[in-house]
């Protein structure tokens, strides 16, 4: 079985093994996180990083929230005088950037961390991927952080920039591929109607799986082979 979930922004893993103990997910299914494990809650998701390293049935794609960390890997360079005075413009507006969008406390676990541990973090984060293609109960799926920006069904994936897989917000009315169902986080589904919050919502060509777990809602895993959600509340 494949299943899916997104943006859990520092969610509890106490309730995130209980949630997939919930749907019985084991050894010979597999998860992908689709994007956005770290920032704004808990210990900013820290911990779920350092478990994923040991996850051979678990991958996380890549969402903003993780590029916008990567963009700041300086910091975890050796502290001297010269990497201070390296510091520039550019590198202060993007630590600027990623705490104004919630990264003090992933930097502060990140910082109790040893050097390898972050290493080992950092190094794992650059190789996730932007999107992946899977096939669960006879349909295809294309599993991205944001949608597509600037939409074509004749473009390539791999054509696209990271900003357009990363930093879009679709429109309720906005159609994908016809033989594909794209599914993505990043926009809570609350954003498209108050009658969405907590929801996940499906249109004919796309699945929107953020739910505001990074908002306090309790987070929803959806099994794609035969689309049932799994929630620790029901």
């Amino acid at each position: 079985m494949v299943y899916v979930i997104s943006d859990l922004h520092g969610y509890s893993m106490r309730k995130f093994r209980a949630l997939l103990k919930k749907a019985d997910f084991s050894e010979n299914d597999f998860l992908y996180i689709i994007g956005d494990v770290v920032d704004r809650n808990g210990d900013g998701g820290v911990e779920m990083l350092l478990w994923l390293l040991e996850q051979p049935n678990v991958q996380l794609i890549l969402g903003n929230h993780e590029e916008m960390l990567l963009a700041c890997d300086f910091l975890f360079e050796e502290i001297t005088e010269e990497s201070i005075e390296r510091l520039d413009h550019d590198k202060m507006f993007l630590l600027t950037n990623y705490m104004y969008n919630g990264g003090k406390v992933t930097m502060e676990s990140l910082k109790a961390l040893s050097k390898d541990q972050r290493s080992a973090i950092i190094e794992y984060l650059r190789e996730c991927p932007l999107y992946e293609t899977v096939e669960a109960g006879d349909k295809d799926y294309l599993l991205v952080h944001s949608g597509i920006e600037n939409f074509s069904p004749g473009r390539k994936l791999s054509d696209y920039t990271s900003k357009e897989l990363l930093w879009t917000r679709p429109d309720l009315n906005d159609k994908y591929y016809d033989d594909i169902i794209t599914v993505f986080g990043h926009t809570p589904t609350i954003h498209y109607g108050k009658e969405y919050a907590g929801k996940i919502l499906r249109t004919k060509t796309w699945i929107d799986i953020d739910v505001g777990a990074g908002h306090g809602v309790e987070a929803v895993l959806l099994r794609l082979d035969d689309g049932k959600e799994f929630r620790l509340s029901k």
